[in-house]
């Protein structure tokens, strides 16, 4: 990530996106709209701005994102090579582990949104394949792209990987994993990951007991 600004960036891509320009839009960008007016909805609630209520609201938004994001398929596509040989109830743990790492990582950033604008720009659909392409707006007039790649799922469109300004969070963690691996095993990959799952979970109990 280029800008200074990439931790904020990559919050309010993963879980929040802001209404923008109108663009003739299909069912991809239609459902991944409603998702992110509730993360708004819940932003806004004055009842969910009180210090107590910090963790629901995080366990709210986390809900939202679990709705529009595969998970399995995120989780999937980052481990590579090395999801095969991994058993059901191994590759069970991954997703969950990995879904916490990005989830947590990002969720007190989206607290921070402060007026960010997201443009609609377009997206294209091959088959269960789609790509929604979007533009963050900045407050100082930058724009930053920001794709989502998502695939169908029954009738649900959900998102397995994020691009922002040419940088995919899946080819991210997946070079960062595959290093892990190749050094130390898969199962010092795990124990990483619950690590950074303990100290994230202490993190969001320090910021809880502060007012937002």
């Amino acid at each position: 990530m280029r800008s200074g600004a990439s931790a904020l960036v990559l919050a309010l891509a993963v879980s929040l996106t802001v209404l923008g320009g109108a663009v003739e839009a299909g069912v991809p960008t239609d459902q991944l709209r409603g998702a992110t007016d509730r993360v708004l909805k819940v932003l806004r609630d004055p009842e969910f701005k009180q210090p107590a209520k910090g963790e629901a609201r995080r366990e709210q938004i986390r809900a939202i994102a679990d709705e529009i994001f595969d998970w399995e398929e995120t989780g999937k596509r980052a481990l590579a090579r090395h999801w095969q040989g991994r058993s059901p109830k191994e590759q069970q743990e991954f997703s969950t582990l990995f879904a916490e790492l990005v989830e947590r990582s990002y969720i007190g950033k989206i607290e921070q949104y402060s007026g960010e604008r997201v443009v609609y720009a377009g997206e294209t659909v091959e088959g269960d394949q789609a790509t929604v392409k979007t533009k963050l707006i900045t407050k100082s007039n930058t724009e930053i792209p920001v794709d989502y790649r998502m695939q169908k799922a029954g009738d649900r469109w959900r998102a397995y990987d994020v691009v922002i300004e040419g940088v995919s969070l899946v080819s991210n963690y997946r070079t960062q994993f595959n290093r892990i691996i190749l050094q130390s095993g898969y199962g010092e990959l795990v124990n990483k990951l619950k690590a950074k799952q303990d100290e994230l979970q202490f993190e969001s109990g320090r910021t809880g007991s502060r007012t937002p």
